[in-house]
């Protein structure tokens, strides 16, 4: 294509000067337009013979059209599910919020912000605080929440996030000063965890947040690292302690049992002996009288029967017998455990011991003044 035909001439011309075009006309053309288009007179100069205007009703119409196109498609957005729509509309929120979905929204008008509602936020806090004994303890915790009312989180509070650390350490701070050290970082750090939730969603509500705490974690519930060290020595001195009483108890445990059967043990005892002792008593007084009443009726007989009795329990401890009568130099002597002996080889034991005994009873019996010595001999 050739600038030099007059076709192609790029700025409209079809001969003549084949030059640049001249900027004050191009200026004066546009200027005459401009008066047409808002009810001015016509230009001068070259456009002097042309009718018309720049922006003529219908290309108008067909730019506020398509702005309007613009403007209606611009209004469509969508939320998803996790998410609702807080509108505000020149500013001022509107009630109700928007739902799930495709939505259409004036734009320019409204203004619209989402805010999942399903999310489950985190909020950390590390903190030392004064237990109810004056001492200090070092808490780490973590909140687990999520926005149940999206209005109140978005309008209600100005700063929800630090309104919630705050919250959060005002209900730490009531319930760890009102227990003790030992409670907080010992037992009770499995339960106040639950106190602290429940003091927090009241504060929460109080300020209407339009948040909802699902759970707190107490990550650390210990000392300051400054008197760990001290801490630790103190809590070994109380297991040892512990586990000291634990042993007295256990041993306690075994000797008290021990000791209280051996107290029964004897008391036991000592009941059998009474009662041993006053049966054999009351025995011996039934067999005296019952020997009185057969002395009674033949004393030379009972008489007799006692002196074989007592002479045969005498002679059955004792290993030799003199016999010494008076009125002669012969001393009679009787080698019981031989005769014993004897007398348990024979066929005849019950039957010849009473006579072996009734013998010698007699041969003593039969000197006058008789005087019986009886000396017990190592066998």
């Amino acid at each position: 294509m050739s600038w030099n035909d007059p076709k192609n001439d790029p700025w409209g011309r079809n001969g003549g000067d084949q030059g640049p075009p001249d900027l004050d006309d191009a200026l004066r053309k546009f200027q005459d337009q401009f008066k047409k288009f808002f009810g001015g007179g016509g230009g001068s100069g070259s456009s002097g013979g042309r009718k018309g205007g720049f922006l003529s009703p219908k290309l108008l119409l067909y730019a506020v059209g398509i702005l309007a196109i613009v403007w209606f498609l611009l209004g469509w957005y969508q939320v998803d599910a996790q998410e609702k729509g807080v509108v505000f509309r020149f500013g001022k929120v509107l009630p109700q919020v928007v739902g799930p979905g495709l939505n259409w929204n004036p734009p320019i008008v409204d203004q619209v912000e989402k805010v999942n509602v399903t999310q489950v936020r985190q909020s950390e806090h590390d903190a030392q605080m004064l237990t109810e004994d004056e001492n200090i303890v070092h808490i780490k915790l973590d909140v687990q929440y999520v926005v149940q009312e999206p209005i109140k989180f978005l309008v209600e509070i100005r700063e929800p996030i630090e309104s919630l650390r705050h919250a959060t350490e005002s209900a730490l701070r009531h319930v760890v000063g009102s227990n003790e050290m030992e409670y907080v970082i010992t037992e009770g750090r499995n339960t106040l965890y639950v106190e602290v939730q429940e003091r927090l969603q009241t504060y929460l509500d109080r300020y209407q947040t339009g948040i909802r705490v699902s759970k707190v974690n107490i990550d650390v519930a210990a000392p300051p690292p400054e008197v760990q060290d001290a801490f630790d020595d103190v809590q070994k001195a109380k297991e040892d302690e512990v586990r000291l009483t634990n042993e007295a108890t256990a041993y306690a445990e075994q000797v008290v049992p021990e000791a209280k059967g051996y107290a029964q043990q004897t008391i036991e005892e000592a009941n059998a002996y009474r009662d041993r002792v006053v049966a054999n008593a009351e025995g011996e007084a039934d067999r005296f009288l019952k020997l009185l009443t057969e002395y009674q009726l033949a004393p030379e007989v009972t008489r007799e029967r006692l002196y074989i009795d007592a002479m045969e329990t005498v002679m059955s401890n004792t290993g030799k017998v003199i016999v010494d009568v008076e009125g002669g130099d012969n001393l009679l002597y009787l080698p019981l455990d031989k005769l014993q002996d004897q007398l348990q080889a024979s066929e005849e034991d019950d039957d010849r011991t009473p006579s072996v005994l009734g013998a010698v009873s007699d041969r003593v019996r039969s000197s006058d003044n008789g005087r019986v010595r009886t000396t017990r001999s190592v066998r």
